[in-house]
């Protein structure tokens, strides 16, 4: 099975339609998730040469066991946005596949306006302040051998919610864009939806 790099610009037929905000907020989002998964990469090559160091050469090593931690949630984080631009993320299917398209839309711009945005709001303020304040008492591992410089990892956090929320802000609009007609819907070029048709 080949890998195809995903487009957002050629949405399934029976898919949320684009418009022009919500398509390069797409294609941004996409293409930070596809860089963020090099560190899926990182993260094996971290837990290898810890497993490495630890059997094969009888000397653990506190700080790749933490790089792989912070590698873990960074990858994580920075795929959120991704999984919900995709639609990937986790829903009851169950439900959802009985309810026509407008439903769904309907569904999902009132949860996100008044549910997921807010929440995810109050969660970038409390993190950002989490962050900085990592930053200026030059926080580290509480290990003696372990990593300095945790407001790096920490600041992940609040960026990985904001790509969410510009993600969910993006949904929204495309949600708009198929209820109300705005912002108004841009059509894909034939030769995108042919292509899109193609591809199982």
């Amino acid at each position: 099975m080949s890998f195809k790099p995903v487009s957002p610009d050629a949405p399934a037929p029976d898919a949320l339609p684009y418009n022009r905000i919500s398509r390069p907020l797409d294609r941004l989002l996409v293409a930070i998730g596809e860089a963020s998964a090099w560190l899926w990469l990182a993260v094996l090559l971290v837990v290898l040469a810890n497993v490495f160091s630890r059997f094969a050469l009888s000397r653990g090593s506190i700080a790749l066991e933490e790089m792989s931690w912070h590698l873990f949630g960074a990858a994580l984080m920075l795929a959120l946005a991704y999984a919900v631009v995709r639609d990937d993320h986790v829903r009851v299917d169950v439900l959802s596949e009985r309810f026509s398209l407008r439903s769904r839309a309907w569904i999902e711009l009132v949860a996100i306006v008044l549910l997921a945005l807010p929440v995810i709001a109050l969660m970038i303020d409390a993190l950002i302040p989490y962050a900085y304040k990592a930053y200026l008492y030059n926080e580290r591992s509480q290990a003696p051998s372990g990593l300095p410089h945790r407001f790096i990892f920490k600041s992940v956090l609040p960026i990985g919610l904001a790509l969410v929320a510009l993600a969910l802000l993006s949904r929204a609009l495309r949600c708009s864009t198929l209820l109300f007609n705005f912002p108004r819907a841009l059509t894909a070029p034939s030769d995108e939806r042919d292509r899109t048709r193609s591809q199982p």
